[in-house]
């Protein structure tokens, strides 16, 4: 039995080893685009601050990523109502969070990135209280070690977006929940537990939508252990009793509590269902791949919370290499949980915690699947929807490891739980070991930016276009929507980053895709361009390039961002207007066609 003051201490010692991952290199990882609505919403910024069809220096961007602290809460719900498809009050809070940092000497991305890391740091503590209370206290260490060290924690911390807060309100749900089961089962109410686990469950909702499934999860469980109810299996009386009805009517009461919290945004979220920047969410197609494809893309999420390993921008052999280990692993640990998985479950001190998660897991998976194979949403292609159950996972995960070798040999033997809980063996400490420096190494390589790439991966896009040659650089992104507009600002903001001292100035367009009357520069009512009524065609967005007045002098090189467009699409000649009035016609460099989930196109202008 570890003493007091050790438990503390290696309490204390996990909490910094999560800060310092969580920290370390915060502002290495180039912006992207989900980072970029952050930014903009959070700083009090609309999208009507990006000057939209026109040539501008990168220097006009530290304008735009500039705070402004008159604005209020209320105003940025009216923009996040707008022009975007997100809950409120995340964007409210990281703008209150700026305010009181603004006088740090540190970058905007790592003021922007700190807040997450911090909430992620919290998490740990509060998956510690759940497992602590749920469990025993050599769990609750347990599995705040699982959440300090896992690369996907780590990788959702370091991300400028409302992942890490929800996660800490699952966690404190989940904590609240426990306790509201074992009200139920005791016959008795804790009102500070109850309206504890009703606000939890409200805030949620207006951080981030998702949420809406673990709160399903958490009254489907309830219902589930309610409804089948029976005594707890032990050696003495058991403590727990049920009264069905009157359960059944507490939770009621509880879960439409919840749920009236909910309707003054409802009208919004309602709006925000078939809004199109909901359209990146790939569609679930009919064809065999497609239909089996969820099957392996969450046992894959799975892994990437115990280890990742460098897959991505690597050579074949490597991917397979690194891919093969990372499986072997996750299989072992499986099997050394799965012999202390059988403990928990059937000790009568742990059954009711292990079953409230296990069917809490169960419930969100179900419901994943049932957004892929009834919406025909394939959630299951973003990792990073995982955190919805995440906490759930590491507190089973550190649960088991804390469970001693010993303590299964004698209930193997026996055919019966054990009364107590023995010596660990000497196995157990090797195999908690090897789980804490695996995570180790795997969050190390997340902060160097090996794992968990950002999509479209910006960095690796502004060093291509640093390599052109031209004297002079314009990147054009053509864009039919708001979420083009924010793509397109974390590549200019990639190519600010990566502008040496004495190279020349690069400049940056937006393009619009329609007829510059329909642009989504003119302050729509939806903030947004309607994709029914107006097409975007890139014969339009040709014609809006040559209208610009340019500031530049040819030679220069001329970069095209033009989302959804094969390279053959790509016309031959371009035409550029000077600020004189002076046609420059640009030619295309086949040789200079790249694709990272978005292709970009080199034009070279002569005079």
């Amino acid at each position: 039995m570890m003493k007091p003051s050790r438990h503390y201490l290696a309490l204390v010692g996990l909490l910094l080893l999560g800060g310092i991952l969580r920290f370390w290199h915060l502002d290495l990882k180039p912006i992207w685009l989900d980072e970029v609505i952050t930014a903009l919403f959070s700083l009090g910024r609309t999208y009507y601050d990006v000057p939209l069809h026109e040539v501008f220096p990168l220097t006009a961007l530290d304008q735009v990523f500039t705070l402004k602290p008159e604005t209020s809460c209320a105003q940025i719900a009216q923009t996040i109502a707008t022009q975007s498809v997100h809950p409120p009050l995340f964007f409210c809070w990281m703008h209150d969070w700026l305010r009181w940092v603004q006088a740090l000497p540190l970058s905007w991305v790592w003021k922007l990135r700190a807040l997450p890391a911090m909430v992620g740091v919290v998490a740990i503590a509060a998956l510690y209280q759940l497992n602590r209370i749920a469990f025993f206290p050599g769990a609750g260490l347990m599995g705040a070690m699982i959440m300090a060290v896992s690369p996907f924690a780590v990788y959702l911390s370091q991300e400028a977006r409302h992942y890490t807060l929800p996660m800490l309100l699952v966690t404190l749900a989940l904590l609240g929940l426990y306790q509201v089961q074992t009200d139920l089962y005791q016959r008795r109410i804790r009102p500070g537990v109850w309206f504890g686990w009703v606000i939890v469950n409200s805030l949620g909702f207006y951080v981030h939508y998702f949420f809406l499934l673990a709160f399903a999860a958490q009254v489907a469980t309830l219902l589930i252990n309610i409804l089948t109810f029976k005594a707890l299996p032990t050696l003495h009386p058991s403590p727990y009793t049920l009264h069905p009805r009157r359960a059944l009517i507490a939770v009621t009461l509880a879960a439409t509590a919840v749920c009236l919290t909910y309707l003054p945004w409802l009208p919004t979220f309602l709006s925000h269902i078939n809004r199109p920047e909901t359209d990146w969410m790939k569609p679930f197609e009919p064809d065999w791949m497609d239909t089996i494809a969820p099957l392996y893309q969450l046992p894959m999420g799975w892994i990437l919370m115990v280890i990742a390993l460098p897959v991505e921008n690597q050579p074949l052999w490597i991917a397979i290499v690194m891919v093969l280990l990372m499986v072997l692993f996750t299989g072992w640990l499986l099997w050394q949980l799965s012999r202390r998985f059988g403990w928990l479950w059937s000790a009568p001190e742990t059954h009711l915690a292990t079953r409230m998660l296990v069917v809490f897991v169960l419930c969100v998976l179900l419901e994943f699947l049932a957004i892929v194979y009834g919406l025909g949403k394939d959630i299951t292609s973003v990792p990073r929807y995982n955190f919805l159950y995440f906490p759930a996972i590491c507190a089973l995960v550190g649960a088991c490891l804390a469970q001693p070798e010993r303590v299964i040999k004698r209930w193997d033997e026996a055919e019966r739980p054990p009364a107590a809980i023995v010596t660990p063996s000497r196995f157990q400490p090797f195999l908690i070991w090897i789980v804490l420096m695996v995570g180790v190494l795997s969050s190390t390589l997340v902060v160097a930016n090996q794992v968990f790439l950002k999509p479209y991966q910006p960095d690796q896009v502004a060093r291509t276009v640093q390599l052109d040659g031209e004297p002079a650089r314009l990147m054009s992104m053509t864009y039919g929507d708001l979420q083009d507009v924010a793509l397109g600002l974390s590549f200019a903001l990639a190519l600010q980053s990566n502008v040496g001292a004495v190279d020349p100035q690069p400049y940056f367009a937006f393009i619009p895709r329609v007829h510059l009357a329909k642009a989504p520069s003119a302050k729509p009512s939806t903030g947004a361009v309607d994709r029914a009524s107006q097409t975007p065609t890139y014969a339009q967005a040709w014609q809006n390039l040559a209208a610009l007045k340019l500031p530049l002098h040819p030679p220069l090189g001329l970069w095209m961002v033009a989302p959804g467009l094969k390279q053959t699409d790509y016309p031959p000649r371009l035409s550029l207007l000077q600020t004189s009035g002076t046609l420059i016609a640009c030619q295309v460099d086949r040789d200079r066609f790249y694709r990272r989930g978005i292709p970009y196109q080199l034009y070279r202008c002569k005079p």
